[in-house]
């Protein structure tokens, strides 16, 4: 399934970094930044990551809550979290139903070799629980001016 601006965001219930069950619906009312990447503590998810730490309080002042979902574990979360100082939550979601369900998991090629991974990608969800923006071709360094300027 393509999702598409203003199409609604299809809610999911997976655990965060400390066991705890987020939905999205349960930020009904705010605008989230819901971004994709393939691995913790890996040179480009770092940098991502890192570049929305710097800007956090930019993205709160302007009402987006932020939400980093990969297949890694809880304990691979928190470790991130811990090693970064990240201040949003990162969600666990090891058996890939979120990314089923934004299209995420897909197939990627890296010298030839063709194999599944997730696609990194940010979808940008407004206070009603549409499909603002997404954001295909993300660059790490400079992920939150993507995300602010639209």
């Amino acid at each position: 399934m393509q999702l598409q601006i203003g199409s609604k965001a299809p809610d999911f219930e997976v655990n965060d970094q400390d066991g705890n069950p987020v939905k999205l619906s349960d930020f009904k009312g705010k605008k989230v930044v819901l971004y994709f990447y393939p691995k913790d503590n890996t040179p480009g998810c770092t940098i991502e990551a890192c570049n929305l730490r710097d800007n956090y309080n930019e993205l709160r002042k302007r009402g987006y809550e932020v939400l980093g979902v990969s297949k890694d574990s809880e304990k691979s979360h928190q470790k991130f979290i811990g090693k970064q100082n990240l201040p949003f939550k990162l969600l666990a979601d090891i058996e890939k139903k979120v990314h089923d369900l934004y299209g995420t998991w897909v197939e990627k090629s890296m010298y030839g070799r063709k194999y599944m991974g997730t696609a990194r990608m940010t979808f940008i969800i407004d206070e009603n629980g549409k499909i603002e923006n997404i954001i295909e071709k993300v660059k790490t360094k400079d992920h939150t001016a993507q995300i602010l300027n639209g």
